[in-house]
């Protein structure tokens, strides 16, 4: 069987293909990267612009075209914070059916960090005993803590790197007085969630998954995504400390020519790793471990769980329409247009 996850995110729409089969890992056979870039498309009162929604439609819409040319059985399409809290998210979602015949899901924040730790559960074993997971996206940070297929914690800040970068970081590149402000922001929103943290116990391993943190880690020497997921990447809170000035006092087209920013990433890395070095120093943790595998790794593995009958994560089915749990994909010809 062949599987797809559609991520529609705030800087692309990510189609993620794997060839599926008992007791294999959900390892990518193929995979696509459409832009949508919605970071700077929010307008001041929540509304997601017409640009935007004509850009992330399009994006969707060539994915699922590569979907099918890529003989994909069943597609789970699913958009994060960007789309998901803007105060027009119905009509992005209405748009981006009728543009592609598919109609994405909602997940919550909270769904977002319980399948991304759940994948992450599964990469490091039951041997890692308690895992604590940072996430920063977009959008939100996801901090998750657990030891059991069922974390003990799971939350969800509207800390991600665009939303920062949005309220906060508006020059290019930031003053001084812009990252101070990020610095206590990022400080206070996670007060809230510190002290269950350390209620809960010291973790054995702390893992960071996300574009952001897959980005910084390699600014700071880890292994290209070309050598494979099995390679141990690391990232430091002393390296983060030591590059903060750097990326800080150039513009985002500087920083897009250092080693591993990419240049849809570049305006908003700078959010990114303040957020990364005040929660990782907040928590006293000197350094994480980067997961290959996240939330779009969880949708799989759910779906290979229900396959095989065994007890899968407690999240609503990311459906077409109400009674369907997947989408069968057709040949382009063959779609049935959105009523």
């Amino acid at each position: 069987m062949r599987l797809a996850v559609l991520d529609i995110g705030s800087n692309s729409a990510q189609l993620q293909v794997v060839d599926v089969s008992a007791g294999a890992p959900p390892l990518p056979a193929h995979a696509v990267k459409e832009p949508t870039l919605l970071a700077e498309e929010l307008l001041p009162d929540g509304k997601l612009s017409e640009d935007g929604i004509e850009r992330v439609t399009a994006a969707v819409s060539r994915a699922v075209d590569a979907a099918v040319r890529l003989g994909v059985d069943h597609l789970y399409p699913f958009v994060t914070a960007a789309v998901r809290d803007a105060v027009n998210r119905e009509e992005v979602i209405d748009r981006i059916q009728a543009g592609s015949g598919i109609r994405p899901q909602f997940l919550s924040g909270e769904e977002e960090a319980r399948l991304t730790y759940f994948a992450a559960r599964r990469w490091y074993g039951w041997s890692s005993g308690r895992l604590l997971l940072i996430d920063i996206g977009g959008g939100s940070m996801e901090l998750v803590l657990g030891r059991d297929v069922e974390p003990e914690l799971a939350v969800s800040l509207p800390l991600g790197a665009g939303r920062l970068t949005r309220e906060f970081l508006t020059a290019d590149p930031p003053t001084r007085k812009q990252l101070k402000a990020v610095r206590r922001h990022v400080r206070d929103t996670l007060s809230e969630v510190l002290d269950r943290l350390r209620w809960e116990g010291p973790p054995r391993r702390v893992v960071a998954t996300s574009k952001t943190f897959k980005q910084l880690a390699r600014l700071t020497g880890a292994a290209p995504q070309r050598k494979g997921p099995f390679v141990t990447r690391e990232l430091s809170v002393a390296d983060l400390r030591d590059w903060l000035p750097r990326l800080a006092q150039v513009p985002a087209a500087e920083r897009a020519r250092m080693r591993g920013i990419s240049h849809a990433r570049a305006r908003q890395v700078v959010a990114g790793a303040l957020a990364a070095e005040v929660t990782l120093s907040a928590l006293d943790v000197p350094r994480v471990e980067i997961c290959p595998w996240a939330l779009r790794e969880g949708i799989l593995l759910r779906h290979l769980e229900r396959v095989a009958d065994t007890p899968a994560l407690p999240l609503q089915p990311l459906t077409r329409h109400p009674d369907a749990a997947v989408r069968h994909l057709r040949p382009a010809e063959e779609q049935p247009v959105p009523s």
